[in-house]
């Protein structure tokens, strides 16, 4: 049977609960525009309905709890009309200010990947389970574009500068290193997950239930490379950090070559982009963070460039040989990227500050 709009985002409500399916799993939970604004609607309707006490979020998929937005959704739409691509982010980040400003417990249950816009739904809740599978990247450079729905004010306040090493690199870590960066709340396993639904549905409280449950999944990837990370990784510039992986001997020598070949695989632009929006994001808020994000995200897309590319190489053609413009990290200048973060006017995302977001639930 053929995939329908309403099909690809399911809600119930079982007792106090409202339990939100993401169901497009040969999409790998792709979000699609149709299903932010479900999930944008039901979270207000949740917010309102006094019998609601939780919300939870799975995945229909056992391979991920969702891939990211759907990149050539919005590159389709912004090619038949800019505005409509335009609108695809605009509703995204409010929806990612949505989840934040949600006045009741919300608990995503996370296994396989959570990648992009699945971040987006997932790392604002007041809870956020991992299970055994769980794997956390944001790989936005790949693609020409940046880490946006304002992880950057996650990842600028992440220790030891794994946060720039993570927007930079987009490589996956485990529930372990997300436990210990505070990106997860809990590791349990997903054959715990219908008990956790059926006690939120009889309104037990939420850290009662997950605590009981959570179990240590012990030392994280990274750990040994936390060290290198931060060395390499606190460099004032993409160049400068390219400079120190290059330069590193002995045992981590092979793992610092990887990462440099990932980076030049990589949109020199996105990189220096983000490298900035992750250093300047530390002094935003979550708000504000979103609304750098807006401005980016339509420099991007107006742009007609990188990021057309990039979702061409890696979705569309799969050729996985991007040409960036410019193709080296020397060729691209802070004037480049200053333009990037530069106000929008009346164009700028208008969001709600966190009061009204209460006030408008009433």
């Amino acid at each position: 049977m053929a995939e329908t709009a309403d099909e690809t985002l399911k809600v119930e409500i079982t007792g106090s609960l409202a339990l939100v399916t993401l169901a497009r799993p040969k999409a790998l939970n792709a979000l699609t525009q149709h299903m932010r604004t479900k999930l944008s609607e039901r979270l207000w309707a949740a917010a309102r309905d006094p019998q609601v006490y939780a919300v939870a979020i799975q995945s229909e998929s056992p391979r991920a709890f969702s891939s990211g937005s759907d990149v050539r959704e919005v590159i389709g739409l912004a090619r038949a009309e800019m505005e409509a691509g335009l609108k695809t982010f605009a509703d995204e980040y409010s929806l990612n200010w949505q989840c934040e400003c949600f006045s009741k417990p919300t608990v995503p249950l996370i296994n396989g990947m959570v990648m992009g816009g699945g971040v987006g739904i997932s790392q604002y809740g007041t809870h956020r389970v991992a299970g055994e599978g769980y794997s956390f990247a944001m790989p936005e450079t790949l693609i020409g574009l940046f880490p946006d729905v304002g992880v950057c004010h996650v990842f600028a306040r992440l220790p030891d500068h794994v946060g720039i090493y993570l927007g930079l690199t987009g490589r996956s870590i485990g529930r372990a290193d997300a436990y210990a960066l505070g990106l997860v709340t809990h590791c349990i396993d997903q054959a715990e997950f219908e008990a956790i639904k059926a006690a939120l549905a009889d309104t037990w409280p939420v850290d009662t239930v997950l605590d009981e449950r959570h179990k240590d999944p012990g030392e994280g990837a990274l750990l040994p490379y936390r060290e290198l990370i931060d060395r390499c990784f606190s460099a004032p510039s993409v160049e400068e950090i390219v400079a120190r992986l290059e330069a590193v001997q002995g045992v981590h020598r092979d793992w610092a070559g990887e990462l440099v070949a990932n980076l030049r695989h990589r949109s020199p632009l996105a990189l220096k982009v983000t490298h900035r929006h992750i250093r300047d994001s530390k002094a935003r808020d979550l708000r504000e963070t979103l609304r750098a994000d807006y401005r980016i995200a339509t420099r991007f897309l107006e742009a007609n460039g990188d990021f057309y590319e990039g979702v061409r190489a890696a979705l569309i053609d799969k050729d996985g040989a991007p040409r960036w413009t410019p193709a080296r990290l020397e060729d691209v200048t802070d004037a480049m990227v200053a333009a990037y973060f530069a106000p929008l006017g009346a164009r700028d995302l208008a969001l709600p500050t966190r009061e009204d977001m209460q006030k408008a639930r009433a």
